[in-house]
């Protein structure tokens, strides 16, 4: 399968890979942070990868510059940035490795069944409205979890909770989507 450069050049794919490269940036601001100016520092690192997500998405569909290794890319640099800040929020507050658990089985089960689907000649056509939701409501709980670095254990719990209802929400979505003959998977040449 060989891309154009036309479809490689695009303002959407340059935003994502922005957001990737801004990974290791919230990662090492965040594990380094000590004071409460550390932590918005990171937290502002982290917010501007999750404006970003949505201003590539917007140029995407408004500027028709959709193409087959964006539907991959953002993605990847969604649950890339997801499973990063999750994992240094784990590493400094193991309240939240449930969330983590339920992060890793939703996103291996996505990755193997995107990979089965690739296998097969075919892909998901861009993200449900469950997996939309579940990153909003990601995005904003880590942002939240980042910035008030002394939240109650009670509160993380609830914000843990409300994070890991979203994901297997999301999860189910998009399991009768994969066993389904859903409307959101299309052959790959399309």
């Amino acid at each position: 399968m060989r891309y154009s450069k036309k479809e490689i050049f695009t303002i959407p794919n340059a935003l994502s890979a922005f957001r990737i490269l801004l990974i290791p940036v919230y990662a090492v601001l965040y594990m380094k942070a000590q004071v409460a100016k550390d932590y918005i520092i990171a937290a502002s690192v982290f917010i501007i990868s999750a404006l970003t997500d949505m201003v590539d998405g917007f140029i995407a569909r408004r500027f028709n510059m959709r193409s087959r290794i964006g539907i991959m890319l953002d993605p990847f640099a969604d649950k890339l940035t997801q499973g990063i800040v999750i994992i240094c929020l784990t590493l400094r507050n193991l309240e939240i490795l449930p969330l983590l658990i339920i992060f890793l089985i939703k996103e291996g089960f996505m990755f193997v069944m995107a990979c089965r689907l690739l296998h097969s000649g075919k892909m998901l056509d861009g993200a449900l409205w469950a997996g939309k939701i579940c990153t909003t409501v990601l995005f904003i709980s880590m942002a939240a979890l980042v910035v008030f670095k002394n939240i109650p254990t009670g509160g993380v719990y609830s914000i843990v909770a409300i994070c890991s209802v979203f994901m297997i929400i999301s999860l189910i979505s998009y399991a009768k989507c994969f066993f389904t003959a859903s409307e959101h998977i299309r052959d790959i040449d399309e």
